[in-house]
């Protein structure tokens, strides 16, 4: 598969990304989980310099990672690489790094800068490649004043290009016409598909960045019904209201039933289940690229293995709708 490039900007990426929510250690939202337990940083430093080894070029982060944290470690990782790697991160929920939680969302524009000032200095480098705005949804008048914010960031030299996280493509178009809007980030999985959202990207020309492309790991196989999750996992007792993949601590066993009946499809051609999955979204469109997350060296370089083999054929994806019944 080609790279390709982020809207009408010079930045090109290889078609898959490196998430890292995961790698930022615990953080809580409210009296919820935001984290995925307990983290080893030297580990999440050799699992991204894996990944760039085997020709991953894009890595996405967010400030209320681990409450800065997985910035921290992102920066330490492209130390002395800076130049060949195009960097993604969040900004417009805010938090207290010493504390370990979120504290509220922005709301004037004047937030958006230092929100960019404090991860460049996380980061440490002097430029974002890609500012993404975090709020799933926002009133359209303040997205278009965040989009004029992000152009005037811009032109300060803080940021190379911006875009949105969001499932909304209604609001996506507000960002769509500015100068520097590059890509949209947002869920896209075997098991929940946004359709409006790629026809959006490849209408506009941006990329689409799928985030959740193997629900959390869920769809890597490895999980089953005796599961049990840690109480600092968000996938655990103390998850969000908004988490569909883990029920009560437990792997959602619709989808585990889902994964089972399309299993054999997504691991022909000596592919591994995850990389079946990522190749799914690659046959979703041209401009898809899976941004999973990792905790490990051996789960970063599965992924990246993935690129060696591309999309499913168009049988295939015929194949799985029948067998989910979507035909």
């Amino acid at each position: 598969m080609k790279p390709i490039r982020l809207g009408k900007t010079d930045i090109t990426i290889n078609r898959l990304g490196l998430g890292s929510w995961a790698i930022g250690g615990p953080c809580m939202d409210g009296d919820s989980q935001m984290g995925w337990g307990d983290v080893d940083d030297d580990q999440s430093v050799r699992a991204i310099r894996r990944a760039l080894d085997m020709g991953v070029n894009y890595i996405d982060t967010a400030n209320i990672y681990g409450a800065g944290h997985s910035e921290e470690v992102v920066g330490r990782a492209i130390r002395g690489l800076r130049d060949s790697v195009v960097v993604s991160t969040k900004f417009g929920i805010l938090c207290d790094p010493a504390e370990k939680r979120t504290t509220g969302t922005i709301h004037s524009v004047e937030e958006i800068r230092a929100s960019c000032e404090a991860s460049l200095r996380r980061l440490g480098t002097d430029y974002i490649d890609l500012f993404l705005f975090h709020l799933g949804s926002c009133e359209a008048d303040f997205a278009a004043q965040v989009r004029e914010a992000l152009e005037a960031l811009v032109r300060a030299g803080m940021i190379r290009a911006y875009g949105w996280s969001t499932e909304r493509p209604e609001l996506a178009r507000i960002f769509a016409d500015g100068a520097h809007c590059a890509a949209f980030m947002h869920i896209e999985n075997l098991f929940e598909d946004y359709p409006d959202m790629l026809a959006l990207t490849a209408e506009t020309g941006m990329a689409s960045l799928c985030r959740s492309p193997l629900c959390m790991g869920l769809l890597t196989g490895k999980y089953d019904r005796s599961t049990r999750f840690a109480a600092n996992d968000l996938r655990g007792l103390n998850a969000p209201a908004w988490m569909n993949y883990f029920i009560d601590g437990r792997p959602n066993p619709d989808f585990l039933r889902r994964l089972d009946a399309v299993r054999e499809i997504l691991t022909a051609d000596g592919r591994t289940l995850a990389q079946g999955c990522l190749a799914w979204i690659w046959a979703r469109g041209e401009n898809t690229v899976p941004v999973p997350g990792f905790r490990t060296e051996r789960q970063a370089g599965d992924n990246a293995a993935a690129l060696e083999k591309g999309p499913l054929t168009d049988a295939q994806m015929a194949q799985i709708e029948a067998a989910l019944d979507r035909a």
